[in-house]
């Protein structure tokens, strides 16, 4: 691997907004490395050897805590998985308590969810020797998911700084829109977005790069990706629009839609997917998506961030 001056080693990952981009290809670059082992027939390296990590979860996961999880096994980590329904949250413990008690076992890296946005950042100031890694903090971010968006786009397209990438749909409850909007303009990509205005954060309007459409035909129009938000049911208020049909007719990436943006558009979601709703099936498992590239992705970009938080990535050079 190219070497850094850029360390990163004993850094919280709270949001890309605390990345410089020096950070940020330095984490894309390890983690092309890490990809590599995932490939492998025995897929264990002992980057991470005597090493431990907890994924305290307090909302449902499948990609991001799975992918934390196989990250730190296949660095040679002991990991752990706490969840908010197996746990004494359910007794009511709170989450200064939880943090203290896991710090006390001496684990080496939190890698933490949280419905309530700031909780990642809340967490530093509770915990002094663990890291944190926010695996998404209600609204706000969701780094690591931006960061395999980023590596996703390098991986196809070859460069960043220069594409057109359009965001649509519900911008407002999205941390992923939020870490994709930061990650991206660090790199010089130009950021479209579209969706019911219901749905827009107004702040985003005044941003230097940043464009905001009505229509999402042209958000897409010539883009060279294409990221499908999920509709977040569970996050937001009822009324933002009208119904479930209307939504799919007038912002839904469909055939007719996609044929606006480029030939080799690359079409992007976070997942879960609402096919149907916000995306056509045949679109998210067609020739333009990397949509389960995305989650192999996850993984790579999840073992750089734990290699170059927990020993600089040093340890990891000497074993590839």
């Amino acid at each position: 691997m190219e070497k850094s001056t850029v360390s990163m080693r004993g850094k919280h990952i709270l949001g890309l907004e605390n990345f410089s981009p020096a950070e940020i290809k330095l984490v894309l670059a390890t983690a092309k490395e890490m990809k590599t082992i995932i490939h492998r027939d025995i897929k264990k390296v002992p980057a991470l050897r005597g090493k431990s990590v907890v994924t305290l979860f307090y909302e449902p996961s499948t990609r991001t805590r799975t992918s934390f999880e196989t990250a730190g096994k296949y660095l040679g980590a002991d990991v752990v998985n706490i969840t908010s329904g197996t746990s004494s949250i359910v007794k009511g413990e709170s989450l200064r308590d939880t943090l203290l008690t896991v710090e006390a076992m001496g684990f080496d890296a939190i890698v933490m969810r949280h419905k309530e946005e700031g909780a990642a950042e809340f967490a530093t100031k509770v915990v002094k020797h663990p890291v944190i890694i926010n695996a998404g903090d209600g609204a706000h971010a969701h780094p690591s998911q931006g960061l395999l968006n980023l590596f996703t786009l390098l991986e196809h397209k070859g460069h960043l700084k220069g594409l057109k990438v359009a965001i649509i749909g519900d911008i407002l409850h999205s941390r992923v829109a939020r870490s994709d909007i930061w990650g991206m303009r660090k790199m010089g990509i130009e950021v479209h977005l579209a969706g019911p205005k219901t749905m827009l954060p107004r702040f985003l309007y005044q941003e230097p790069n940043i464009f905001v459409h009505d229509r999402i035909e042209d958000a897409i129009k010539d883009a060279d990706a294409i990221n499908v938000l999920r509709i977040q049911l569970e996050r937001q208020k009822a009324g933002l629009f009208p119904s479930k049909r209307e939504y799919a007719r007038i912002f839904g990436l469909n055939d007719e839609r996609l044929a606006l943006a480029k030939k080799d558009v690359l079409v992007l979601h976070p997942g879960p997917m609402n096919k149907g709703l916000e995306i056509s099936p045949y679109i998210a498992y067609g020739d333009n998506s990397a949509i389960q590239e995305q989650v192999q992705n996850g993984v790579a970009v999840r073992m750089a961030l734990l290699t170059l938080t927990l020993t600089g990535g040093k340890e990891s050079e000497a074993n590839h």
